[in-house]
């Protein structure tokens, strides 16, 4: 079985970490994902203590080590979809960006605290059918010695690679969010405003489907 905090930190490697990593120019999708990890991890193992007694200084420190390496606007009208994102604002979309960010780093960001680091692969990048995306390997070790697969989806936006989705253990996040947008939608009566401002309460719905998911 695996442990709550397991899966909450898989659902975070997955999810979160690359959504804010300073890609340098030319970086390859391999490269992306091996450089966010290996900084966020030795971060980590500096500032462990510091950051336990101040969560809120180790949201901040994660969201500055994990910066634009997401198409954040992409991986947005993607959770939206078409039939809401065409009617979305640009003040709205940004704020669904931001309150989507947020509420990944305070629900998922304390699992990394406890995380003890048994061992992480990055695989070789791999074309996808579609010509235009990569997926990038990555296996994550845990205590118990159990191994479990991620994978990230990148595509590039204007001459760089940036993270558009994840899938996990075989849970795809992106249309985990995409389902939970549009339910709710359909409970918030369709309206964006109240479904964007409620985001972070949806988030932990995921969550919790995530892990039972992990959990089966």
């Amino acid at each position: 079985m695996i442990s709550l905090l397991r899966r909450g930190l898989l659902v975070m490697l997955a999810a979160a970490l690359p959504l804010m990593a300073n890609a340098a120019p030319g970086q390859s999708p391999h490269d992306i994902v091996t450089d966010t990890t290996t900084r966020l991890l030795a971060d980590l193992e500096a500032n462990k203590e510091k950051y336990k007694s101040n969560p809120t200084e180790f949201y901040e420190a994660l969201n500055n080590i994990v910066g634009p390496v997401v198409d954040v606007d992409g991986v947005s009208r993607s959770i939206m979809t078409v039939k809401y994102s065409r009617n979305a604002t640009p003040a709205q979309m940004q704020r669904f960006q931001e309150n989507f960010k947020r509420s990944l780093i305070q629900f998922y960001g304390n699992a990394l605290l406890e995380f003890k680091n048994e061992g992480i692969t990055v695989g070789d990048a791999k074309q996808q059918s579609n010509g235009d995306n990569v997926s990038v390997p990555m296996t994550v070790r845990g205590a118990n010695g159990a191994v479990y697969p991620v994978s990230y989806t990148l595509t590039n936006v204007k001459g760089e690679w940036k993270v558009r989705n994840v899938i996990i253990n075989g849970i795809n996040i992106g249309k985990l969010f995409r389902d939970q947008f549009a339910d709710a939608m359909q409970r918030n009566g369709n309206n964006l405003d109240k479904t964007i401002d409620g985001w972070a309460g949806e988030v932990a719905k995921a969550k919790e489907k995530t892990d039972e998911k992990l959990n089966q």
